[in-house]
């Protein structure tokens, strides 16, 4: 059998997600109602007329919502209409606002200075917008002592900003105990 590299699947994937519009003769419905270029409601017609409407004019006829009762259509220049579609969806793309996990390591026994750097380190992720995970890794001996683990994570936490909130709680993995913090805007 022979093996597919990673960007075939991530190709076909891509391809999924584009929503496809059916233009001219892919219109299986035996009725539309459409829309001319101007915007203006021309009615409910038979899927033929308007394929003959269309071909006078010289345009194409696309099926905007395919879920309506009949589909809705309109006659426009389907290249223009696909180049606008994918442009809307790039700048709804570069709107969006990606939030990272970013992750502070801090130790059973931090010093306060160490404990200050760190600090500093999840007020500046926090204030870019990231949700800051705290975490405490307890070795050997110190997994004795988890509670008192937790209380340095929960007072390291509440010593951030004051509009923090905790969107993940104390969790305890083997050595590893982890809290998630976010702000509240």
């Amino acid at each position: 059998m022979q093996r597919r590299s990673p960007s075939f699947y991530r190709k076909r994937r891509d391809r999924q997600q584009v929503t496809r519009f059916r233009a001219n003769e892919r219109i299986r419905v035996p009725s539309v109602m459409v829309i001319d270029e101007e915007g203006n409601n021309r009615g409910e017609m038979d899927t033929r007329d308007a394929l003959a409407l269309v071909k006078e004019k010289e345009l194409d006829l696309v099926e905007v919502q395919p879920k309506a009762q009949p589909p809705i259509c309109k006659i426009l220049d389907f290249g223009q209409f696909q180049y606008e579609q994918e442009k809307t969806k790039s700048k709804q793309k570069a709107r969006q606002k990606k939030v990272d996990i970013k992750a502070v390591r801090i130790s059973f026994r931090i010093s306060d200075h160490d404990k200050e750097t760190k600090h500093k380190q999840a007020e500046k992720f926090l204030q870019q917008g990231h949700k800051v995970k705290i975490d405490v890794v307890l070795k050997g001996r110190e997994k004795a002592y988890v509670s008192e683990a937790k209380r340095n994570m929960e007072d390291f936490a509440n010593s951030l900003s004051d509009d923090i909130i905790i969107e993940q709680p104390f969790s305890k993995q083997g050595g590893r105990l982890s809290l998630t913090v976010a702000n509240k805007n």
